[in-house]
């Protein structure tokens, strides 16, 4: 039969169900595919990939998968490789708890600004630019470590460093761009996990090859200066791979995309103004501050914390701390799936109830880990702490791209800026002095968490609903349509760039679930073809 122009639904072809899924994929459930399209991987009405396979290379969605998490892991190696070694840093540079302190929050505050600055640069210049150079520019001040011989020395390049930890806004917007809303948040939890594991990653790296370059000759005070010429040389070579093998979208390059007229060239002003008139994103940039936040608390301390209070080795208590990061590799893409798997059943209020329940849960472990006094039961609760925050990272972006489809790069930036400052205001106020020891800052940090995990529930969609309100009932504003397109004016209408947010709105109907009733679908809103 032939399609009707003007009939709701009819740019998406249907899936036979006999699509190739290969072990470890994740296809997208109930996604209509275009079969017009000529790509290694399914893709629905945007060319965004509907399946997720972790072990394939197939460009351009997979590839992209790879550079971003890769690149974002080599940032985290870098901006923590100093955390495992203040114990030996301290003694040859002199620094007081204070000074320990002042460099955590120095080494996560640098990247509020630069995330703001990458949101920017996403939408307007394309997220392979932002990453390529963003890394590449902070390899000189990650060899600068090597060379500092003072307490403010060790502040300044640590700030510098921690610029670099924006490649989380590109890794987490390059994702959103390639992958199907269906399983967007498994797969922006996944990569953002592995990039966090590399918190994890330089607790054990560095350790070893401070040991390795002290067994060669070196002298304490010289090898831990010689090892961080590692991370200084990752950060290179990732930036040269991300520039040469990256694409920026499905269909190519956004600046040649946009001289064909493919993509529609926005304003910094409008995308900036939808992005802060929004009070969901404020919601999240909180809830972000006290989940990403706290985890990046815990890579600067926590080596030392067990060191200090428990007596141990520096390799086995960079060994303890090192668990903490690891366990983003599961953590926070089992934040992503639980998230998808709720919303497929209850819509996108299952995702709000999950990210409160999981964040919520990783505030209580943290509270507990500040309390009890013996080894083993403080690994188990670092533990159970740990996967708490890091699903919730995952559940975080399994919401986030719902929010806006015009300002998705400065959201990204926004929230992620916001993980950064809630990080440095929670060291500021319990790890950078001697008012509280480390226990005590620990369970009054997991209180924090608590509170501050409670304002997810007013976060409320018109065409969804929120946790304990349902969806609205107007046939019209009530609609995926009329959300993301009232982002753009009637005369930008015109000109037909709201295209992309019509796609948008077309595949995000999934977010009305299966077990939740939604407003239903305006006539004639969304057109045949766009």
């Amino acid at each position: 039969m032939p399609e009707i122009e003007g009939s709701p639904g009819t740019s998406m072809h249907g899936v036979t169900g006999r699509e190739p899924v290969l072990a470890f994929s994740v296809a997208s459930p109930m996604v209509h595919t275009d079969r017009t399209a000529k790509f290694d991987l399914p893709v629905d009405s945007e060319h965004k990939a509907t399946v997720f396979k972790l072990f394939s290379f197939a460009n351009p969605h997979m590839r992209t998968f790879h550079l971003s998490w890769i690149s974002f892991f080599t940032t985290f190696i870098s901006t923590f490789a100093a955390a495992p070694l203040v114990p030996i840093i301290r003694d040859n540079l002199d620094l007081k708890k204070a000074d320990i302190g002042n460099a955590g929050v120095a080494s996560v505050s640098g990247s509020i600004f630069s995330r703001l600055v990458m949101g920017a640069v996403c939408d307007l210049l394309g997220p392979r630019y932002g990453c390529a150079f963003l890394i590449m520019l902070s390899a000189p001040t990650v060899f600068c470590m090597s060379f500092v011989n003072d307490a403010s020395g060790y502040i300044v390049v640590r700030f510098m460093i921690g610029f670099s930890l924006a490649t989380f806004v590109s890794c987490q917007y390059w994702m959103s761009t390639m992958f199907n809303s269906k399983i967007i948040g498994l797969v922006n939890g996944t990569a953002a996990g592995w990039g966090n594991m590399g918190g994890g990653a330089t607790q054990l790296l560095m350790p070893v090859l401070f040991e390795i370059i002290k067994k060669a000759g070196a002298t304490p005070f010289t090898a831990w200066r010689i090892a961080f010429f590692i991370p200084g040389w990752f950060n290179v070579i990732m930036g040269i791979l991300v520039l040469t093998l990256g694409q920026d979208l499905p269909d190519g390059n956004l600046g040649a995309l946009q001289k064909k007229g493919d993509v529609a060239k926005d304003k910094f002003g409008k995308v900036l103004w939808y992005a802060v008139t929004n009070y969901r994103t404020w919601i999240f940039v909180l809830l972000y501050g006290y989940s990403m936040g706290v985890e990046l608390t815990i890579d600067n301390v926590i080596a030392e914390y067990f060191y200090d209070r428990f007596d141990l080795k520096l390799h086995l208590a960079g060994i303890i701390a090192a668990c903490f990061g690891m366990a983003n590799l599961l953590a926070r893409p089992f934040g992503g799936f639980t998230s998808d798997y709720m919303a497929k059943r209850f819509g996108m209020r299952g995702r709000l109830w999950n990210l409160w329940l999981l964040q919520t849960a990783g505030g209580v472990c943290c509270v507990c880990l500040g309390l009890v006094g013996s080894l083993p039961l403080a690994i188990t609760f670092m533990m159970l702490f740990s996967i708490g925050a890091q699903a919730a990272c995952g559940a975080t972006f399994g919401i986030i791209p719902f929010i806006s489809r015009r300002s998705l790069g400065i959201l990204s930036g926004m929230t992620g800026a916001g993980g950064n400052f809630g990080s440095g205001l929670t060291q500021l106020i319990f790890f950078a002095n001697a008012s509280f020891s480390t226990e005590h800052g620990l369970t009054y940090m997991g209180i924090m968490i608590i509170c501050c995990t409670i304002p997810v529930s007013f976060v409320h969609f018109p065409q969804w609903g929120s946790m304990f309100f349902p969806p609205s009932q107007d046939i019209v504003k009530g609609s995926e349509e009329h959300y993301y397109v009232s982002e753009w004016t009637e005369d930008e209408k015109q000109k037909g760039m709201h295209q992309a947010s019509l796609k948008f709105a077309e595949n995000s109907r999934s977010e009305r679930g299966g077990k939740v009733a939604s407003a239903p679908t305006p006539p004639e809103n969304t057109p045949n073809r766009v």
